[in-house]
């Protein structure tokens, strides 16, 4: 799988000593605390959780568990032992359907439209209790459709790629005016870093690049850079789905020097050719 191999290349390039793995639950209370009391982390930076929008209301329960009671443990756990900066993914998700031209982290974001959205809400609430209870540092990270080499294969641009390459059927979601603020993984990582060098009480960043783009532009491209027509299937648009995306990145620039570098079509020529090096060649 993709996940392992990601796993396997970062021990291949700096060591078992610099890069543990441990492989188990986060709500798995002995196994999480074993981890805790061998590492002792002072900066935690948490991206384990259940994702999807679509999958998130077929079972609730799962991102319940998951998303909230895990990301509660670890902020518990963080407290215990002292962390320093703890740096969570949270998600764009959480505007809903807002119809405002920027998504600004000052926006009330009391009417998300998904579990899986209301889980991740839910998170940036029990990340304050615990900021005010204990002084904890703590930086909720909304994430704007990230995408990029290595990432998901249940996201879009995965789909996408894989299928145009492979002469396979894309499912578009309605009539392709929808659009997403993507933002390319090298961006959010230099994001995810800046929160966490940065411990400034609790703080919730939006990350992305505040430029969507529609669906239909965004399969043209992949066509573009994979050199063939994509066989493309209208379907209903789903619940859940919001109609556009559009991150306010101007409190990341002032506070955590946040500045995306790298442009839709640009990403996107670097995750085809990522795709076709490492994934078709093997």
């Amino acid at each position: 799988s993709i996940k392992r191999m990601n796993l396997f290349n970062l021990i291949e390039k700096y060591g078992e000593e610099r890069c543990k793995v441990y492989e188990g639950d986060i709500c798995d209370v002995p196994f999480i605390e074993k981890v805790f009391k061998n590492e002792e982390p002072r900066w935690i930076c948490h991206m384990a959780a259940r994702a999807g929008v679509r999958p998130s209301i077929q079972d609730p329960f799962i991102y319940i568990h998951s998303n909230i009671e895990g990301t509660t443990r670890l902020f518990e756990l963080a407290h215990k032992y002292h962390c320093k900066s703890f740096a969570f993914a949270s998600s764009s998700s959480v505007y809903g359907g807002s119809s405002k031209n920027l998504f600004s982290e000052k926006d009330v974001v009391d009417f998300p439209v998904s579990p899986y959205a209301a889980s991740k809400k839910s998170c940036e609430l029990i990340a304050y209790t615990y900021h005010h209870l204990y002084k904890l540092n703590i930086s909720g990270l909304r994430f704007f459709t990230v995408y990029g080499p290595r990432g998901r294969p249940d996201m879009a641009p995965y789909k996408f790629i894989k299928a145009v390459c492979n002469d396979s059927e894309i499912q578009q979601y309605g009539d392709g005016s929808t659009s997403r603020d993507y933002t390319y993984i090298s961006d959010i990582v230099d994001g995810v870093i800046r929160s966490l060098d940065r411990p400034l009480g609790y703080q919730i960043y939006n990350l992305g690049r505040g430029e969507p783009t529609h669906l239909s532009h965004f399969i043209n491209l992949v066509e573009k850079n994979v050199g063939k027509k994509a066989n493309i299937r209208i379907c209903p648009e789903q619940p859940g789905d919001v109609p556009r995306t559009c991150a306010d990145i101007s409190k990341a620039r002032k506070l955590l020097g946040y500045d995306p570098k790298v442009s839709f079509e640009e990403g996107i020529s670097l995750t085809v050719q990522w795709y076709k090096k490492e994934i078709m060649s093997n």
